[in-house]
């Protein structure tokens, strides 16, 4: 029946039609709901404070309905905290737990989560006034080339791997829906972040050493906190590959009070995701490093939208890495060729409008364009792993993270037309599409076991 309904969905979705819907619900609705939601994460029940974290004017507000809204808002805030921490004393404390109470407590973290999330909806009544998308703290240029400039010369350097590797703890298992679940964490090596990261690992039973894929998220993506998202790896742990799902900075678990997932990277440009990206690589080299030690199988890369430019600027910069910490294969889903490209031309870039509050601060297109490909894949050398072990999908409508950009980089690095998987999609019925159509998850399943 679980069946049935995905593939139901799979059709209903995996439509372009669902890419004009979403655009324009994440233009109206998301975004902007997310901002009210995330400064009332921060308000502590104070209306005033509230309207200052948006910011938002307070003429013409009714203080009142905005005090209730808050209250609900500390209430699942704080039931969410208690969850919480009954989460962490049981999988990662000195408690010992029966497998029945460790699901049970993992259901409560994530209702928890997913009723603190949706409550973005008590704020609708705001929207008839201008809500920003993104709270913007961007910093100058002078700030930025005091941390970066010398990655404009070499950017090696700011992508090592961690020596020595931080210590990674590793949770008590849960059987889950598609094999047993675990947590990983630890201290992230960069020294922009320096906070905990948590990787979920799905594994797959009854496979001895099987293949890992690390597989990076979207951004405003929190897989580990919302109910009913659709996972388009899952099917691969059902393949016998392991699936380690790392948050990403400022996401999930490492969301910044005050902030919705994700909005430090666009709200700090360029320096979010010159921070982001640096540390993201950095970590995935210590869960590289982990697989390679808990298992003789290989070790792929991958992720969808900001997911999949992580992997493909990992796949260039892990060739400076030693031979145990390079990647064998790769899958990248809606994905571009260069970070200028979604920047410039990605109808996201266009709602956040990012460039208009960089110009404010005394930057322009040039100067910040020096720094954008720090974080770019380097199209005219080969990746680290052989072109036959990539696989691609890209949707021909994808506005997002523009399809011709994607495309050339895979003409550039000669991935072979049998591992190229170009849909008539938009950036987000891709995933959906994928509910139905499993073909690329199969093609990278058969190299993976070849492998």
């Amino acid at each position: 029946m679980a069946g049935l309904a995905r593939d139901a969905m799979g059709v209903l979705l995996a439509n372009p039609y669902f890419d004009r819907v979403s655009l324009w619900a994440l233009t109206r609705y998301f975004f902007p709901l997310s901002r009210l939601w995330a400064a009332a994460t921060a308000s502590e029940g104070v209306p005033e404070r509230f309207l200052s974290e948006v910011p938002l004017d307070v003429c013409g507000i009714n203080l009142n309905r905005v005090q209730k809204s808050l209250f609900a808002t500390e209430a699942a805030r704080a039931a969410a905290t208690t969850t919480d921490r009954n989460w962490e004393d049981a999988f990662f404390g000195g408690q010992t737990c029966s497998p029945e109470i460790l699901v049970a407590l993992e259901a409560a973290r994530r209702d928890g989560h997913h009723a603190l999330n949706v409550l973005r909806r008590r704020f609708r009544y705001l929207l008839k006034h201008e809500v920003p998308p993104v709270r913007y703290a961007i910093p100058s240029p002078e700030a930025v080339a005091a941390e970066f400039s010398a990655a404009l010369q070499d950017r090696t350097p700011f992508f090592a791997p961690p020596d020595p590797m931080p210590r990674i703890e590793t949770s008590r298992r849960m059987p889950g829906t598609i094999g047993t679940e675990f947590w990983l964490r630890f201290t992230s090596p960069s020294p922009h972040l320096g906070d905990r990261v948590y990787a979920r690992v799905h594994e797959p039973d009854g496979v001895k050493d099987p293949p890992t894929l690390i597989f990076g998220h979207g951004i405003c993506v929190e897989f580990d906190m919302w109910r009913g998202l659709i996972d388009e790896v899952a099917d691969l742990c059902r393949m016998g590959i392991r699936v380690i799902r790392p948050e990403a900075p400022w996401h999930g678990r490492r969301r910044p009070i005050g902030m919705y997932s994700g909005e430090p990277i666009v709200a700090t440009a360029p320096l979010g995701p010159l921070q982001a990206f640096t540390g993201a690589i950095r970590e995935w080299s210590v869960l590289i490093d982990w697989a390679r030690q808990t298992g003789n199988g290989a070790v792929a890369i991958g992720g969808s939208s900001l997911g999949a430019l992580m992997s493909l600027l990992c796949a260039d910069i892990s060739r400076t890495w030693p031979d145990r910490l390079r990647p064998e294969a790769m899958l990248v889903i809606t994905h571009c060729g260069r970070q200028r490209d979604a920047w410039h031309d990605g109808t996201l870039a266009q709602i956040w409008k990012p460039h208009d509050a960089m110009t404010a601060k005394g930057w322009s297109t040039e100067t910040s364009d020096r720094y954008l490909p720090i974080l770019d894949p380097d199209r005219d050398r080969a990746p680290v792993m052989t072109p036959e072990n990539i696989v691609s999908v890209l949707g021909r409508n994808d506005r997002v993270t523009p399809y011709q950009s994607g495309l050339d980089l895979l003409n550039a690095w000669r991935v072979p037309p049998e591992n190229r998987f170009l849909w008539r999609r938009g950036h987000f019925s891709v995933p959906m599409t994928l509910i139905r159509d499993t073909r690329p998850l199969h093609r990278f399943a058969e190299i993976m076991a070849r492998l």
